[in-house]
């Protein structure tokens, strides 16, 4: 009998080594673990925004103009009033975006770039200004999304300004023209913190951190801090300007260091667009911040066009739902929980400081 028992036990050892209950955990690669929750706990579909939304963070997406055509009715779909094309772009690239979704007027609104052509010459600013000045008559109402990581302004079409950051006095015409003309600036510095950190046992975004990770060894190159101090001083300075730091300035990890921001200055607010995978594991924490900063913050999403992308952001912002998963949207190892936002800051966030700032 004890040989059966031994022959038995000998038989699991070989099938478990050799994969038959599953793949050897020794052999399993940490960036393809997908795991699926265990919890039988509610699941909430929310098909539609609870107020009509106003995406503050898109772009070009559509390549044809059925694809527009198609977005335009995934946006009814889910409730989406209008959307703010950021388009990075000037002169003839961004007059293309702008005749692209002219057939939807009420839906787009279109925002341009700088125009960097000649930086590093004299001069160079009042081309840049007048750039501004024809985007403005061509349509653009607003700035965006300019783009700094630590070496400069680089998202920009037709030209980069590597070495140019917000706060450099050269800048200071072309902010000031945006506020003569009312015209918002939305502005990405930095990343989130975990990118800065070494891709190691200790790194809480490891299995992005390879891909996302910040080379901080570049020569020239400003840290999250400095970034963030960067876009504090274009605000301080240019008062009359409205600033919209995108990704909630990347301070996700500290949403102290955002707060103290908007605490200090009234024409600043953030979005929250494509974050949700940063934010949705502190539930408890972001809904207090969210709460408390309802005026200032802005919806987004940064994420294409995709029907079941709104919706899992409406799922994470107004429902209790915890401990999911959103793979090939949110591709991260957290668990994703909701944020039970109350009503009147989901109206404020949806909608309503959109339309203040969009009213001028």
């Amino acid at each position: 009998m004890k040989n059966i028992y031994l022959l038995r036990l000998l038989g699991f050892v070989f099938l478990l080594s050799a994969g038959a209950y599953g793949q050897d955990v020794n052999q399993l690669r940490l960036k393809d673990h997908r795991p699926v929750s265990i919890y039988n706990i509610p699941k909430t579909t929310v098909s539609k925004a609870k107020y009509p939304a106003i995406d503050f963070h898109s772009h070009d997406y559509p390549l044809t103009l059925p694809q527009l055509d198609a977005w335009v009715k995934t946006m009814d779909e889910a409730g989406i009033a209008k959307s703010i094309i950021l388009s990075y772009s000037t002169g003839e690239a961004f007059d293309a975006v702008v005749k692209k979704f002219s057939r939807y007027k009420d839906r787009f609104e279109i925002w341009c770039g700088f125009d960097y052509t000649g930086y590093g010459t004299p001069g160079w600013t009042k081309h840049a200004v007048q750039e501004l000045e024809r985007c403005y008559k061509k349509g653009a109402r607003g700035v965006g999304e300019l783009g700094d990581k630590g070496l400069g302004e680089f998202y920009s079409k037709p030209v980069p300004a590597y070495g140019l950051h917000i706060n450099d006095p050269q800048m200071k015409p072309l902010l000031e023209k945006c506020a003569e003309l009312n015209m918002p600036v939305s502005i990405h510095v930095a990343e989130d913190n975990w990118m800065y950190l070494e891709a190691d046992s200790l790194n809480d975004g490891l299995m992005n951190a390879g891909i996302w990770k910040v080379d901080m060894n570049k020569p020239g190159i400003l840290g999250h801090d400095a970034l963030v101090k960067t876009l504090e001083e274009a605000v301080r300075d240019n008062p009359k300007t409205t600033f919209i730091a995108c990704h909630l300035a990347n301070c996700c990890a500290d949403l102290a260091m955002l707060g103290k921001l908007l605490d200090k200055y009234p024409n600043l607010y953030a979005d929250v667009a494509a974050r949700y995978g940063e934010l949705a594991p502190i539930p408890r924490h972001v809904k207090a911040f969210f709460e408390k900063y309802a005026d200032r913050i802005v919806y987004g999403t940064d994420m294409g066009m995709d029907v079941e992308m709104y919706r899992t952001t409406f799922r994470i912002l107004e429902t209790a739902d915890e401990h999911f998963y959103q793979k090939n949207l949110f591709d991260y190892h957290w668990p994703l929980h909701g944020l039970n936002l109350s009503d009147a800051a989901l109206k404020k966030i949806y909608r309503d400081n959109a339309k203040k700032i969009l009213g001028r």
